[in-house]
């Protein structure tokens, strides 16, 4: 049994064209090595888009890739991950397959306050697969928690159990903040665990759950992976082992500037020296700027004359970080958090509590915001009035509200 393992494409994620084209690549580029390889199947636990509405030219790409394993006889498994489900429970993956070119495997049906899952046979394999959607704030933990173990851990024969959440035991160090589950909300006994969300290429097997994998995105979606990763890429399983299949189709250069003490004509300076001793030669380059300036101001940093130069020198796009670059005058702001998701989380960390009236305990409270946010990020659909967007919106919210 050979089958691919995919997650985290978030198509249509860049803003900036030349990045928003690797990422497009790049997973064509992975769906060309799963029929090469000859793959039985093709997983892809979540985010497929970046949103559940995607924009046209996303969707387009989708199809015509999925339809290209297809008709190579390659059937695609899905479940929806926590930027392509939305709080109204709208995703792109009920249209692809309704068009039979994806089978989303998390399926069931709730029993005396059960959630039973149903397992979709691979007709060529034999395989069993189910699992279950991601969603932001990770309420999915509800439906973990309320998850009929028994049937699923009793079944017979080859078991791929899909997810799209964080792993207490697999976190990173970069993920400590992030909201996790442990391992054991997962069903034990299956043959492989095909996760999805958290953006890191790690395989391990924990006592009852053996091959837990996170394949990482297909292209990195920031600068904080473009600099940890490099590159993308995804799992193969081929007969009980694992290959990870590195996507690289850019290299990526680094240079750290230490503006510690230094003038912004002496940090200008130091970052030309850099970029003309390094080759670059269309590579990504990530600039990150650290330290707390001796005297002036960031603004009268030539960014843009640097910019330049690492273009001239061969440079395919150059991307700046400065969230660490502080000067004098403001030392003691610092940023804590490299997402939307991270910085929304701490928030609502510093001000649970606050509305004595809600008389929820602060997990309730998490959660009741959480919703409300997820109420708030529902999007205009194409051709619908403001009015009437509004007002689904305020009654999506009243919903929330009075349950």
């Amino acid at each position: 049994m050979r089958f691919a393992h995919i997650a985290d494409v978030h198509l249509g994620s860049w803003r900036e064209p030349k990045l928003r084209e690797l990422s497009t690549l790049a997973f064509i580029e992975a769906i060309k090595r799963c029929i090469d390889k000859k793959a039985d199947f093709v997983l892809i636990s979540g985010d497929l888009f970046n949103t559940s509405l995607p924009p046209i030219e996303s969707l387009k790409l989708a199809v015509t890739e999925l339809k290209r394993l297809k008709d190579a006889g390659i059937p695609t498994y899905t479940i929806a991950g926590s930027h392509d489900f939305s709080p109204s429970g709208k995703t792109m993956l009920d249209v692809l397959e309704e068009a039979d070119l994806v089978k989303n495997v998390c399926k069931g049906s709730v029993d005396e306050g059960k959630l039973r899952l149903e397992f979709t046979l691979d007709a060529k394999t034999g395989a069993k697969i189910t699992g279950m959607l991601g969603k932001k704030g990770m309420l999915e933990k509800k439906y973990y928690e309320d998850l009929s173990r028994k049937e699923l851990e009793e079944e017979k024969g080859f078991k791929i159990f899909m997810f799209h959440t964080a792993i207490s035991e697999l976190k990173t160090e970069e993920l400590e903040m992030m909201d996790a589950a442990p391992v054991s909300l997962l069903p034990r006994g299956f043959d492989y665990y095909a996760g999805g969300h958290v953006h890191i290429v790690k395989e391990a097997s924990i006592e009852g759950h053996k091959n837990l994998v996170y394949p990482g995105p297909v292209f990195p979606n920031s600068f904080a992976e473009l600099e940890k990763l490099g590159c993308g890429g995804f799992y193969l399983y081929d007969d009980g082992k694992l290959a990870y299949e590195k996507i690289e189709l850019r290299k990526v250069a680094t240079i750290s500037i230490d503006c510690e003490h230094k003038s912004p004509a002496q940090i200008t300076e130091k970052a030309f020296e850099e970029i003309t001793r390094n080759k670059l030669d269309g590579a990504i380059l990530l600039l990150r700027f650290a330290g707390t300036i001796e005297t002036g101001k960031t603004s009268e940093i030539a960014f843009n004359r640097i910019i330049e130069l690492a273009q001239e020198r061969g440079a395919y796009f150059v991307m700046k970080n400065t969230s660490k670059l502080a000067t004098r005058e403001f030392d003691e702001i610092k940023v804590k958090a490299d997402t939307t998701e991270e910085v929304e989380r701490l928030v609502m960390e510093e001000h649970v509590g606050q509305i004595k009236s809600l008389k929820l305990n602060p997990e309730q409270e998490k959660e009741l915001v959480t919703r409300l946010m997820l109420a708030l990020d529902i999007e205009k659909e194409e051709g619908e009035k403001q009015a009437d967007y509004e007002a689904r919106v305020n009654a999506e919210m009243s919903k929330i509200i009075n349950a």
